[in-house]
């Protein structure tokens, strides 16, 4: 069964994440799905705005930490992982995107955000960036696009405190356009979805693009996944995801960075 599910409804693409019972943690498959979708939404004139939703209570635990740690243990190679055709995907994106967000959105779950254009989010969602206590650095160019959106102050707390920021706070600091009950959320993202299918497709296209600079989101992507890969092969790396299969608290004490 697809952990991604398609369809198309008055022009919108709509990407569903379906493994709820997972959080809706993104494995190496659903990286490609969603790749696929976005590259299709592109290329199809019918399809004039894309909208990305979640089932159950969690919009995105991020990876799948079971990926990650077969990177780190040489079991794959992360040359194998999708998460760049997606993220690539992303950087590259010139029709409007749309995001529907509630509960949980940890690491990427809350990174992709930066790069669609109406994000939805429940009131009570939690939003958490723990990169720095996996021993790892951010991705999605969100080393560059969070500070730039809610400050440098706040995006270093978020990436090395992992400091959670709730929906409320996601609204009212810039990383989401409005926080309602979780019950609002999708029919408010899908009605915001259909309105800019109405509005003509060549003027989104430029605004976009002159709200966006690609080029310099996909440089920044290259110089985030280059670090990215070290880090996976490092000790700190090593311990985190021991200490998370072994469900305590790494410590780091003992490894010099």
């Amino acid at each position: 069964m697809s952990h991604i599910l398609t369809s198309v409804e008055d022009g919108v693409l709509r990407l569903t994440l379906n493994r709820p019972e997972k959080k809706n943690a993104l494995t190496n498959a659903m990286y490609s799905e969603l790749a696929a979708g976005l590259e299709r939404a592109e290329s199809d004139p019918a399809i004039r705005a894309v909208l990305l939703e979640a089932e159950g209570d969690a919009f995105s635990a991020g990876n799948d930490l079971g990926d990650f740690a077969a990177v780190a243990s040489g079991a794959a190679d992360r040359r194998d992982m999708h998460s760049g055709k997606y993220l690539g995907a992303l950087a590259r994106a010139q029709k409007p995107y749309v995001v529907a967000v509630q509960g949980l959105a940890v690491g990427i779950g809350v990174t992709m955000l930066m790069h669609f254009d109406l994000v939805y989010i429940a009131e009570d969602a939690k939003l958490t960036t723990p990169f720095v206590n996996l021993a790892l650095v951010p991705e999605a160019a969100s080393s560059w696009l969070l500070p730039a959106r809610i400050g440098h102050a706040r995006a270093f707390a978020m990436f090395a405190l992992g400091e959670a920021v709730d929906g409320k706070t996601a609204a009212a600091i810039g990383i989401a356009n409005q926080a309602l009950p979780k019950s609002e959320v999708r029919a408010k993202a899908l009605a915001a979805a259909k309105a800019l299918a109405t509005r003509p497709s060549g003027a989104l296209k430029a605004t976009k693009q002159l709200m966006r600079d690609a080029a310099a989101i996909q440089a920044t992507m290259n110089r985030e996944a280059e670090i990215f890969g070290a880090r996976l092969k490092t000790a700190e790396a090593a311990e985190a995801f021991t200490a998370f299969a072994e469900r305590r608290a790494p410590d780091f004490t003992k490894i010099s960075g």
